[in-house]
């Protein structure tokens, strides 16, 4: 045994984990297992927990009235074919988009802003001299 502690995943609130999971499972090619309660999508990327949540408040974005707690990032190749392919599976293209030459921001069916982007750019760890 050892201290240490490594990163495992998220767990996202929602009203319905299954159906939130299969929402992402849908738009990523991943697999929804679990019941309303707790369910998880995994896919060859890696997976995100969902838990069902009684008085779940969807976000509002952007606003403070409930502010946005987190946001999930998908990195893609082609913004308007993987933008069409979100909106069909349920997801919400917002009006607010601060970054819309390399960023699409979204809401899904739970009201929670993720975002499709073409920028895999520097990372904080990057050394910027190189």
């Amino acid at each position: 045994m050892s201290d240490d502690i490594r990163l495992s995943g998220t767990t996202v609130n929602a009203p319905d984990a299954l159906a939130l999971a299969t929402f992402y499972a849908e738009l990523t090619g991943g697999e929804a297992l679990g019941s309303e309660h707790w369910a998880t999508v995994s896919g060859p990327n890696g997976f995100i927990a969902f838990q069902q949540v009684d008085d779940f408040c969807p976000p509002v974005w952007p606003g403070a009235d409930v502010p946005m707690q987190m946001h999930l990032d998908f990195f893609v190749d082609d913004l308007e074919a993987t933008g069409a392919r979100a909106v069909a599976a349920g997801a919400t293209r917002l009006d607010f988009q601060p970054n819309s030459d390399h960023c699409f921001v979204y809401a899904d069916p739970a009201g929670h802003p993720f975002c499709l982007s073409t920028w895999d750019g520097p990372h904080l760890n990057d050394d910027p001299d190189e």
